[in-house]
């Protein structure tokens, strides 16, 4: 007992009343109440409200793939997208500019043109006495599908009105069209994900309707417009039935164009995407065939996660992963007698089992010349425990240059956590990165640093938790009560286009809950965000007081 307690159980004795006995749990008894939990179930829960969604490039390419059998990717020769809770999908900062604007007329242009020459509107042939019936149905069904929703006979005809418009021009009734057609490439309609609210101003929750639910699945899942499957479940009103939503869910994860969720959700949650501009120094030996197996073993093993039945947990220690020749040689691994990446089991390989042995996230967290114990840490902290540390001070310096070659990269940092102004965050951050410090900053495995001073993988987090090595680092992480909610407010950020916020704190718990009592696979994650109110529901903004 501490002098603390024991001076509250006198002070209770001395009043003259027997202090009672205190009645412990058994065996069959609940378990300890979460205060959080209590004060979610009390909650009400707000389904926030998302910007107006500018397409970004990603989604904007893959748009007009599926409209147009385009796949040049025009949206390359846009300006990128900002970037906003980690995600470059994030509708707050995805602005529109004149120059942007720009790029969207000449892609339109080019675009018809060229599906134009394809024959890829040929549905009926225009007639150039009488061509207005044939530009109708022409127009009606391109709209309909890249606006992602049924047009008015009213919208319809402002399109045909090009027609009539190169007429009085003397131009051919092609060209009318071609022009409505760009027309509705560049409507807001079209470049924007629209969601509307009933009463803009009041901060009353309200269902999205089946078709903006149609929008927010595809380009969640797809980062792409609906199919014609899905647009018609949508207009039959059905969508918003969980059965049907669950059947469209899963369909759309076994269509190779849930891809995208590998290539712009994991790619920038796991830094697959920052591997493109990493440059370690010419001693690693590091070059594009390198790189290139790198990139595609992290995406071939989280391709698994999402067709497979791993738990998403798994990503920390999965026995499992994909190389080459190349890249095996690299790890140490058997070669597989192959350029071709292939699948292959980790048996007597520990270390290279999930995300800690994978080259791409080694090397894009560590600096060109040197590993980065910090950066390590920190990835870490933000991207699999949501408990990013607070920017450095302004006067924070790097590392201290060797004084002693005998001295590993953990005894030279060994200031940051004495000095009372870097201790707070750089104890939780230095070890996690220790962690790592077997794999040199392109991810070989190293006993001894380059100065010849014993590599020393252990680690002490505070609370008092050890561990040696990244085996054991990757469990103590792997057990962590906040990786399942981290890594629901990631998706959580990602499917919605908006950052989690605090406001969201119970939303992210109730869904982390759900998906691991489903079984804990990426699958279970994304029905339980589908089913959830912040997908499912939107409310308005309350109007800021005029001054």
């Amino acid at each position: 007992m501490g002098l603390a307690a024991a001076a509250v159980v006198l002070a209770v004795s001395c009043n003259g009343t027997p202090p009672k006995a205190r009645v412990l749990p058994g065996p069959d008894a609940p378990g300890p109440t979460d205060p959080q939990d209590a004060q979610c179930r009390a909650a009400a829960r707000d389904p926030g409200r998302v910007t107006l969604h500018r397409l970004n490039r990603a989604e904007y390419n893959n748009t007009v793939r599926d409209l147009l059998g385009d796949t040049g990717s025009p949206a390359s020769d846009f300006p990128p997208d900002d970037h906003g809770f980690g995600f470059d999908n994030n509708a707050d900062v995805l602005s529109m500019s004149p120059l942007l604007m720009e790029k969207y007329s000449h892609a339109a242009q080019a675009l018809v043109e060229a599906a134009w020459a394809r024959g890829a509107f040929g549905a009926c042939v225009l007639d150039p006495a009488k061509p207005e019936a044939c530009a109708r149905q022409l127009l009606k069904t391109f709209a309909r599908r890249a606006w992602r929703r049924p047009v008015t006979a009213e919208e319809v005809e402002r399109l045909v009105a090009f027609v009539t418009l190169a007429r009085q021009q003397g131009d051919a009734p092609e060209v009318g069209v071609k022009l409505a057609l760009r027309a509705v490439l560049v409507s807001p309609h079209f470049l924007f994900r629209v969601e509307l609210d009933p009463s803009p101003a009041s901060t009353a929750p309200h269902p999205v309707s089946d078709l903006e639910l149609a929008s927010r699945l595809s380009y969640f899942l797809w980062s792409s417009m609906p199919d014609e499957a899905l647009l018609q479940v949508a207009e039959g009103g059905h969508l918003h039935e969980p059965e049907v939503l669950e059947a469209q869910v899963r369909r759309m994860l076994a269509d190779p164009k849930a891809r995208a969720l590998v290539d712009n959700f994991a790619g920038q949650w796991l830094y697959t995407r920052a591997l493109d501009s990493a440059q370690p120094v010419s001693r690693y030996g590091f070059d594009e065939p390198l790189r290139d197996a790198m990139r595609q073993e992290m995406q071939l093993v989280f391709q698994e996660f999402v067709t497979g039945d791993h738990r998403l947990k798994d990503l920390l220690d999965a026995p499992f992963t994909y190389v080459n020749d190349r890249l095996a040689t690299h790890y140490g691994l058997p070669m597989p007698g192959t350029q071709t990446m292939t699948r292959v089991e980790l048996t007597g390989h520990p270390e290279r089992a999930g995300l800690f042995g994978k080259g791409s996230l080694l090397t894009v967290t560590a600096n060109p010349d040197r590993t980065s114990p910090v950066k390590r840490g920190v990835w870490v902290l933000e991207q699999l425990l949501c408990k990013a540390p607070p920017p450095p001070p302004p006067d924070a310096g790097g590392l201290a240059p060797a004084v002693d070659p005998t001295l590993n990269i953990k005894a030279r940092m060994a200031e940051h956590r004495a000095n009372p102004g870097c201790s707070g965050c750089h104890a939780l951050m230095d070890p996690l990165g220790f962690g790592m410090e077997n794999f040199d900053p392109v991810g070989r495995w190293r006993t001894k640093e380059e100065g010849g001073a014993q590599v020393d993988a252990s680690g002490e987090l505070p609370g008092g938790k050890t561990f040696q090595g990244v085996v054991e680092l990757r469990a103590v992480v792997k057990e962590d009560p906040d990786l399942s909610a981290c890594m629901t407010r990631h998706l959580l950020t990602y499917a919605l286009g908006r950052g989690a916020e605090e406001e969201d704190r119970c939303t992210v718990r109730d869904i982390s809950q759900q998906a691991e009592g489903r079984g804990g696979r990426l699958t279970d994650y994304i029905l339980a965000i589908v089913r959830s109110d912040a997908f499912l529901r939107r409310r308005g903004e309350a109007e800021a007081p005029k001054p």
